[in-house]
Formats: structure tokens, C-alpha cells, sequence
């Protein structure tokens, strides 16, 4: 028989799948449990928005049908909402298929591709695809050091990637240090300010608004998604903002169709219920203080978050992950951050669901009995 590996390119042999958070299903049918939460995914506890439940029902009957591939009615409905021209915009099957684009668009195995250590997961995974050198910034305070990443610069560097805030880790870059940043770049090396929680993250002072740069820097492309305060990631639809000319490279290369017809329909919704999302990130920011109190009173650190999401030091961090689990409760663990668990933020409920779980958790740790 053919021995397939070899023929994938070097780059693909070297690959790990990922690993997204347990869903809640596998877990009830593993450890036979009912009622188990899921706060690993960064996911908006809340459901769409009406208004997009609403549209979504009133369009079923056109899925035989396909969609429109340059999904035209979603750029203008961005257009307007940022306000931003058309010609910019680059939709995708979520934010993760638009990073991937702009690599595949502008890097080969001869190019570097820079970021940080506890970036998003998808950078190292998309560098290493496209068989691209990955050059890895130390981390400063969990978060990007900018400075590092500029000394990091060679000569094959084509792409460097910034979330903004980052995940995992909730931090962010104030708009005098990212401006400071985007100044001192080549003009040749593209720099993606990925802001899928920019929707949570404005409610920090001195937090950029990266999109007010995109006439000033050619080389600037923002990445967006409706996955998170927007409640839609099930559906999969997210966009960059670039100049017209790296908008124009990427849409070549873009797959037609890559967003499908409902997510269309519900993203263009969900961009015009403004009240919809001031109650997503006004639960938010409350949810966020209930579990930073809780851990507080438990004597955890934690790391100061922007996002949907807090990063705390559990000491354990498998350990920790297994005995919540146990408990129908799913979070997520970090490999390169092993003494941490990712918890995102879920509705008041949740959220005293786990903590409740946290604590079981810990008394079974220290040594004392663990009931369920």
C-alpha cells in the first residue's frame, strides 16, 4: 500500500489536529452525567439575538440554493456599520479561514512568520502548514512584547500575527504601544492584528481601534469575527479589513461560496441589533467580576482579561481539568501553560455551577475526600 505520509508535504507530516474543547455530549457520555456545562470555547452564553433566530427561520428555504459568493449584502451591511469601504473587506468561514488566507496569499516555506508564545493556537498550526519558519517571541507579563518581536525581524520575515486582545491569555496592547509598533514594521512585512474579542476589549482604556489605521499602513489587516460577542460561532463567518490591494490578493484566493447562506443572513442581522450586543458585553463584564471575585476568595491568581474568558493558575492545571470534568463541568486546559485553565465566561448559573466545581475540585486535590 501507498504510504500517504510521505507524499504530504513536510510541513503537514509534522502536524498535531487540533484539539477543540470537549463537547458537552462526549462528556455526558463518557462519565454518564446529565446537565454538564461548557465554558472551554469562548462562546456567548447567550444564544443569538432574537432578531437573528427570527431571519434564520424566515431563509430556510433558501439553503438549495447557493450563496451569494461575494457576499455582497454582508460587506455593505460592514460597510456602513464601521464604517469602512466594500473594497476592503475579505469574508471568511470565521476569522480562522481569513488568517489562513492571508498566509497562503503571502507566505512561502522561503518566509518567516513571527508571534508571540502564548498566542493563538492557530498561528503555530497555520505557520508550520504552509511550511513557513516560525519565529516565536518570549512573552512579556503573558502578553506580546513588541519590542521583541521588531528585534525578531530577518530578512525572509513576510507576516507577523497579533491578537489583540490575545487568547489565550486575555491580554492586551494599548493604542501608543501598537501605534509605536505598526511605525517602526517594514512596509513589506504584513502585520495582522487579529481582534476577535475587539467587541469586549473597548470597554479597556486606552484600547485600540485598529481599523482607524488601515488608510495609515498598507500593511495593516485587521481580522474580525462573528463567533464571539455576537454569538454566532456555529455558523462560522468572520472578515479582515485590508488595503484594497491585499483585499484584492485575498478574495483571489478565497474559496467561492466560503460562507454559507444562513451565515450570511445572520451576520448581516446581528450587525444591526445594537442592543443585542450591549446586553452581551454588559453580561459579560458582570459574569467576568463573579468569577475573578470567587477566585480571589480562593486565593487564585489569575490574569486580567479583555476577552469572554480568564486565565487562571489552578496549580494543576490537568488535574484541575479532569476533576471538573467529573463534575460536568468542561474548561480548558493549556499545554504550554500547564499550572493554568482557560474558563470562559457563561451565564450567572454557569458560572456558580463552577465555582461551586472549582472548589470540589481543590478539596479533592489537598487530599481530602471528592464527592460528586
Amino acid at each position: 500500500m501507498i504510504d500517504f505520509f510521505q507524499l504530504a508535504t513536510p510541513g503537514v507530516q509534522g502536524l498535531q489536529p487540533y484539539q477543540p474543547g470537549k463537547p458537552i455530549e462526549e462528556l455526558e457520555r463518557e462519565y454518564g452525567i446529565k446537565n454538564a456545562i461548557k465554558l472551554a470555547s469562548n462562546e456567548n452564553p447567550r444564544g443569538p439575538s432574537p432578531l437573528v433566530w427570527s431571519a434564520l427561520q424566515a431563509n430556510l428555504i433558501n439553503i438549495t440554493r447557493y450563496p451569494d459568493g461575494n457576499g455582497f449584502t454582508l460587506k455593505k451591511a460592514l460597510a456602513q456599520k464601521l464604517p469602512i469601504d466594500m473594497d476592503t473587506i475579505t469574508l471568511g468561514n470565521g476569522s480562522n479561514d481569513v488568517l489562513e488566507l492571508i498566509a497562503r496569499t503571502f507566505v512561502s516555506s522561503a518566509h518567516s512568520i513571527i508571534f508571540s508564545e502564548y498566542a493563538f493556537a492557530m498561528y503555530p498550526l497555520i505557520t508550520q502548514a504552509i511550511g513557513a519558519k516560525a519565529i516565536v517571541t518570549k512573552a512579556k507579563n503573558w502578553g506580546h512584547d513588541l519590542t521583541a518581536m521588531l528585534a525578531a525581524i530577518d530578512k525572509d520575515t513576510r507576516l507577523i500575527f497579533i491578537a489583540n486582545p490575545n487568547n489565550p491569555t486575555g491580554t492586551w496592547i494599548n493604542k501608543t504601544t501598537l501605534k509605536t509598533f505598526l511605525k517602526a514594521v517594514p512596509e513589506h512585512i504584513l502585520v495582522v492584528v487579529d481582534e476577535a474579542y475587539f467587541e469586549y476589549a473597548v470597554l479597556e482604556p486606552n484600547y485600540p481601534n485598529s481599523l482607524e489605521w488601515t488608510s495609515e499602513y498598507s500593511n495593516l489587516i485587521v481580522a474580525r469575527t462573528f463567533s464571539k460577542a455576537y454569538g454566532l460561532a456555529g455558523l462560522r463567518v468572520g472578515y479582515s479589513i485590508s488595503h484594497p490591494s491585499v483585499a484584492n490578493l485575498l478574495n483571489r484566493v478565497r474559496q467561492p461560496f466560503n460562507v454559507n447562506y444562513l451565515a450570511l443572513v445572520a451576520a448581516e442581522t446581528a450587525l444591526s441589533d445594537s442592543e443585542y450586543l450591549e446586553q452581551s458585553v454588559a453580561s459579560n463584564h458582570a459574569g467576568m467580576q463573579q468569577l475573578t471575585q470567587a477566585f480571589e476568595k480562593m486565593g487564585l491568581q489569575y490574569i486580567d482579561s479583555a476577552c469572554n474568558f480568564v486565565n487562571v493558575n489552578v496549580g494543576d492545571g490537568a488535574k484541575i481539568y479532569e476533576r471538573l470534568l467529573r463534575q460536568g463541568v468542561i474548561t480548558r486546559p493549556l499545554g504550554n501553560m500547564p499550572q493554568h485553565l482557560r474558563v470562559s465566561i457563561g451565564t450567572q448559573t454557569e458560572n456558580e455551577q463552577f465555582i461551586a466545581a472549582l472548589g470540589k475540585a481543590f478539596n479533592f486535590v489537598k487530599g481530602e475526600s471528592f464527592h460528586e
